[in-house]
């Protein structure tokens, strides 16, 4: 009787759910990967797709970076199929002595396997060390990998990271180098769109810092002929007529830095630049200061791009505010009783390359965002300290000018700091001092509550009419407000609109700045369908971008979609947010006018369509004013029924060339966008 009550006992514990040694599951070969893919690539979205194209370039280029390769090609292929092609060494396909099968067969398809961790196969690279064509095959319904070397050409395809049949050798060559092609499993991911622009970019980043390596990229997604890749290891090779850029760089970052500010003003007229080993660590930095507000910092360890920085970056700027004051302190340019730069004022205007190659690299995260290697940080000073202070003592006209840069900005940060003393007070963040045209929400609760940003008064009044008082706050602004492309925060708050802006937020700004005080987790961006209001809404974005870009990183942002019609086809009411859905409700034959609400008078009505079918009358919205209550929250502001766009940073980089582009001061620029992208635009002009 003990026993069987003992027994139960034990078959009870847990709640009564059931565990032990045959509920754990052990994953073989590549099944953590297809099991987890976000462990490996970050996402499965739209950026884990891309990832795979750079984990395999990234095998290319550290070939090119150990001097084994100089030529790498990218080819996007119909059918959404990718081919990459080095003429480096080859992967190996001798038999490995512990897997007991060819390398080749083990690099693809064991994770942890592969010359990146020890040895002297390569002295630095950037992969994943070992992972990173592995986790490709695992996530691709087709892959094959295709070697040249020791006189043969090697063959073997996988399906789902699991290999089809043995390595075979399929004919002869004198050549060395792999070709790797594959297919994105569609199972893994649900959207497999290949963007051309974010490829290249990558790509010409890349050949800035593999100096003396050509990288092509080629594009036949929609090429109609046959390619027959099997006969031929480069595709430029078959000169297809497709679309192909080719990147050749000799001067490294320094080139790279001068690219980025083709459409800048430079403060001073030589770029500085060094190269140099630090006790295992190649260093290599680049730099010029320009006529802007914004820093923009690159920073790359064995040629992979750190969004997030890391150890290298941490040593550059320390040693950057650290040798300017030392030069403006030694040559009087900073006089006795002023204050030090500090690493705000020595970045403003800065674009700078950081760059540093090792052989033990560690990075914190899979996708290598942030470097950890502490190493770094001490060569990365070290080597900086000295090629800078010479730099500043050989060109004394352009340290000058440095100087002055940093100086201004010094001042800037003095003068916004008493602006923004002045006007954010603690009673004005706490939500004492609210701006007087807001009209706010009852809740407390931020996730529970949204601020609607409208265009005048007479969205505002329409607006906070219809709105549902308990959730949703109105906060018209009179008119565009300030460009802060370039507006230093002083003058940004001395713009009523970006005061109450900031102060209806209640987050602060600059280094004040706390995204979990602000007030609202739905802030909506609601201009009027013209051109004027899509003006009005790109500043907003700036504003927001520049200045609280992590209220987008949360999501946060958002841009309301209203209808542009209201439709009435006898006693039914329709509205159309787009010509198309006009169309579709009225046909393509009809020939009527639109009214916008306020041309018609009460002896003139909306313009009527009689046919043998039910009467037609259309109203043109051009803003939220131009509808009464009622239309407004049915349409545009009930939960229920409205379409709201999500803002998101996709590719902060691009974004940011986006912005300078259209924001900034060179017209020339901004109109050669404008020109190039104009049949993008749909705009009510």
């Amino acid at each position: 009787m003990a026993k069987k009550e003992v027994k139960k006992e034990v078959k009870s514990s847990g709640k009564g759910h059931h565990y032990d040694a045959q509920d754990i599951t052990v994953l073989e070969g590549l099944e953590p990967v297809r099991k987890r893919p976000g462990m490996y690539i970050g996402t499965t979205g739209l950026e884990g797709l891309h990832h795979l194209i750079w984990e395999i370039f990234d095998n290319a280029r550290d070939e090119a970076m150990g001097g084994h390769a100089d030529d790498v090609e990218v080819a996007l292929l119909p059918n959404n199929r990718i081919r990459v092609v080095d003429n480096g060494r080859g992967i190996p396909v001798d038999k490995h002595a512990k897997t007991k099968v060819s390398a080749l067969e083990t690099i693809m398809t064991t994770l942890h396997a592969g010359g990146k961790f020890g040895g002297e196969g390569y002295k630095v690279s950037g992969g994943l060390h070992g992972v990173g064509a592995s986790v490709v095959n695992a996530l691709s319904l087709y892959a094959k990998a295709e070697v040249r070397r020791d006189g043969g050409v090697f063959m073997q395809e996988y399906k789902q990271g699991k290999k089809k049949a043995l390595v075979k050798q399929i004919g002869k060559s004198k050549d060395t180098g792999t070709v790797i092609t594959f297919d994105a499993d569609p199972e893994i991911f649900k959207e497999i769109v290949y963007d051309w622009n974010k490829i290249t970019t990558h790509l010409r980043q890349q050949a800035y810092l593999v100096k003396g390596t050509r990288i092509t990229c080629i594009d036949a997604r929609e090429y109609e002929g046959k390619i027959d890749a099997d006969k031929a290891f480069y595709l430029q090779e078959l000169a297809l007529d497709t679309l192909t850029m080719s990147f050749y760089f000799e001067g490294g970052l320094l080139s790279l830095v001068k690219f980025k500010n083709q459409h800048q003003k430079p403060i001073h007229k030589n770029i500085f630049y060094v190269e140099k080993e630090m006790d295992g660590v190649d260093v290599e930095v680049s730099l010029q200061y320009v006529d802007d507000i914004s820093s923009r910092i690159s920073a790359f360890a064995n040629n992979t791009y750190n969004a997030e920085g890391g150890m290298h970056v941490t040593g550059f700027k320390t040693a950057l505010t650290r040798t300017v004051n030392n030069y403006g302190r030694k040559n009087n340019l900073i006089k006795t009783k002023e204050d030090n730069f500090t690493g705000d004022d020595v970045l403003e205007g800065l674009t700078a390359v950081i760059s540093i190659k090792m052989r033990e690299i560690q990075f914190e995260g899979q996708t290598k965002g942030k470097l950890g290697s502490v190493e770094a940080r001490g060569a990365v000073d070290a080597v900086f300290t000295e090629a800078f202070g010479a730099f500043l003592e050989e060109h004394p006209d352009d340290a000058k000018a440095m100087i002055g840069k940093v100086t201004l900005a010094l001042k800037a940060r003095k003068a916004a700091k008493a602006a923004k003393d002045s006007v954010l007070r603690k009673g004005a963040l706490d939500g004492m001092t609210l701006p007087g045209k807001l009209a706010d929400c009852q809740s407390k609760k931020a996730e529970d509550s949204e601020i609607w940003f409208v265009e005048g008064d007479s969205a505002g009044g329409s607006s906070k009419m219809a709105r549902e008082r308990k959730t949703q706050a109105i906060l018209p602004l009179r008119g565009k407000i300030l460009n802060v492309e370039r507006a230093r925060l002083d003058r940004m708050l001395g713009s009523d609109a970006i005061k109450s802006i900031v102060i209806a937020l209640g987050a602060g700004i600059g280094d004040s700045f706390d995204i979990e005080k602000i007030r609202y987790h739905k802030v909506i961006i609601a201009p009027d369908a013209d051109v004027d209001g899509a003006h009005i809404a790109t500043l907003l974005l700036t504003l927001f971008y520049r200045h609280f870009k992590k209220v987008i990183e949360a999501g946060y942002v958002y841009i309301a979609d209203p209808p542009l019609y209201k439709i009435q086809v006898g006693k039914e009411i329709h509205y159309a947010r787009t010509d198309e859905e006009k169309f579709a409700i009225v046909g393509k034959d009809f020939e009527g006018e639109e009214v916008e609400d306020g041309e018609n008078t009460e002896e003139e009505e909306v313009e009527e369509v009689t046919t043998k079918k039910p009467k037609i009358k259309i109203q043109r919205y051009k803003g939220f004013g131009e509808m009464n209550p009622e239309e407004l929250w049915e349409t545009t502001m009930d939960p229920e029924n409205r379409v709201l766009k999500q803002v998101t940073i996709e590719d902060a980089v691009e974004a940011d060339k986006v912005f300078d582009t259209l924001m900034g001061t060179d017209v020339t620029l901004r109109k050669s966008f404008i020109q190039s992208n104009a049949k993008m635009a749909n705009l009510d002009v």
